[in-house]
């Protein structure tokens, strides 16, 4: 059966899961938290699980589901962005008194909202692409050389859109990269730590969706 009209069991799963990991870090950016001597969003726990499902996603279903995966992501961050920010401005009922800390935890400014779409969709597409690209090149093998290298390339473009776009300006330069490289880093050795659950997931799919 041609793979364009090809039902899989479980696409839908890995989709949700990588929408849910992309709202869930939106949510959590908003508190930094000390990992030994860094610095970094709480985000980071959960963020790089969304390119680990991006690996997946290009690698059992193809770069085409891939890219629709990222758009629904980047559509689903969006009607949330735009919800929360409706309640923001809506009235608060005189008993309630919690606005400050609604505004606090779930207010975005537009300069951070552009930052993290932008970041998004740049490490995004360029991790989806890369994996594509050197599934080719090494005629499917070495998996872990295209896991690694389309997240050293992905994160680090989402890391240097992200931080520029919303900090730049706003302290020294050379703060500025630390910052940029330790989230770059922090994320790089998450997922290489992870690469042999990637390794099953994606060889676990594969078996139960007949994919050679």
């Amino acid at each position: 059966m041609p793979s364009s009209t090809r039902g899989y069991k479980y696409f839908d799963i890995c989709l949700v899961v990588f929408v849910m990991c992309l709202l869930t870090a939106n949510i959590i950016a908003v508190k930094m938290v000390s990992v030994g001597p860094l610095v970094v969003p709480a985000a980071v726990i959960i963020f790089p699980i969304s390119y680990i499902m991006g690996d997946v996603l290009t690698e059992v279903y193809g770069l085409v589901r891939a890219r629709r995966a990222i758009w629904l992501g980047f559509g689903a961050n969006l009607i949330m962005v735009i919800a929360i920010a409706v309640g923001q401005w809506l009235p608060a009922a005189p008993f309630w008194n919690a606005q400050p800390a609604y505004e606090r935890i779930l207010g975005y400014a537009p300069r951070l909202l552009v930052a993290s779409f932008i970041g998004y969709l740049a490490g995004e597409f360029s991790n989806s692409y890369v994996m594509a690209w050197m599934k080719t090149l090494t005629r499917g093998r070495f998996l872990w050389t295209r896991t690694i290298a389309s997240t050293v390339i992905g994160q680090g473009l989402d890391s240097l859109a992200f931080m520029t776009i919303a900090f730049v300006g706003t302290m020294p330069s050379l703060a500025l990269m630390t910052a940029v490289t330790t989230q770059w880093l922090f994320k790089v050795v998450y997922e290489a730590l992870a690469t042999p659950a990637t390794y099953l997931v994606i060889t676990r799919l594969k078996h139960a969706e007949t994919i050679p």
